[in-house]
């Protein structure tokens, strides 16, 4: 399957997690909204979040802390920023692949 998204590299971001292990998102803001979001994650250093069919972000370098309670989750909250400000806010759900890179 052909995927038409243009891809680019946050080079910026972070991941936390709250007391019942929820997952919080944080990275820049990015023209044009998200349709059917989705992150595509095999549990190593890399994810790859689908905004929409134009725009993907690969989150590469995922703290080894942070990769297991990312593969454990359902959905996580993202969170994009416009320098201080929250710009958008939208929850999307994390699907678990064998590989992402192949």
């Amino acid at each position: 399957m052909a995927i038409d998204a243009a891809s680019e590299q946050e080079g910026t971001y972070n991941i936390l997690q709250n007391a019942v292990g929820e997952i919080l998102i944080i990275i820049r803001f990015r023209a044009g909204g998200p349709e059917n979001p989705r992150i595509v994650y095999d549990g190593g250093d890399s994810a790859l979040l689908y905004r929409s069919r134009e725009s993907s972000v690969l989150l590469d370098a995922i703290n080894p802390q942070a990769r297991m309670p990312l593969k454990s989750v359902s959905e996580v909250l993202m969170v994009e920023l416009d320098g201080n400000e929250v710009a958008r806010e939208y929850k999307v759900p994390v699907r678990i692949i064998k590989k992402l890179d192949n």
